[in-house]
């Protein structure tokens, strides 16, 4: 694998997201990559939180115009995502939080696909109580995206080697 990785890091690509002497080089990616985090979990999170009762006064249904807010997030994740990964290749593909980050991800959408089902068939109008396998997929998708920020935090802190030829601290 290692020559696959110093193949991605001598990328002139991947020499321009770690070497660009800008802000508009990595740190403009990172915040990128926040930006789309915080449109598309925000957004689940408002449902997740509607669903579990808060904001009784508005209909599920009415907060389904947003999820091409969450969708418009993830597209800048995945893409900010990517060129952090081309940046830092070995740093992110030799650590299992990035694989556990990635399955949380998709856990996380699968769990908005669900709950946006829930939406489309009425549950949960204005002051309608939603039933409990509803109220159980929002908490669970809550839990969910806190874990997801939890991961892609911790991995600036839990990798063994940078690039190929420097270990991480």
């Amino acid at each position: 694998m290692d020559s696959f990785f110093t193949w991605v890091e001598g990328w002139s690509l991947g020499i321009w997201v770690r070497e660009y002497p800008s802000i508009w080089g990595f740190p403009f990616i990172l915040v990128l990559h926040t930006v789309g985090l915080a449109f598309m979990v925000g957004v689940n999170v408002a449902i997740d939180v509607r669903a579990l009762g808060g904001a009784s006064g508005v209909p599920l249904i009415s907060l389904r115009r947003y999820y091409r807010w969450m969708w418009a997030g993830f597209w800048v994740n995945a893409v900010s995502g990517v060129l952090l990964l081309i940046g830092y290749p070995t740093k992110a593909l030799t650590n299992p939080l990035f694989y556990l980050k990635l399955t949380l991800i998709a856990v996380g959408i699968k769990l908005a696909y669900v709950i946006r089902g829930h939406m489309l068939q009425g549950e949960a109008g204005a002051g309608v109580a939603v039933s409990r396998r509803l109220s159980t997929l929002a908490a669970t998708s809550l839990l969910v995206w806190v874990l997801v920020i939890t991961t892609g935090r911790l991995l600036a802190y839990t990798c063994t080697r940078l690039t190929v030829d420097t270990p991480c601290g």
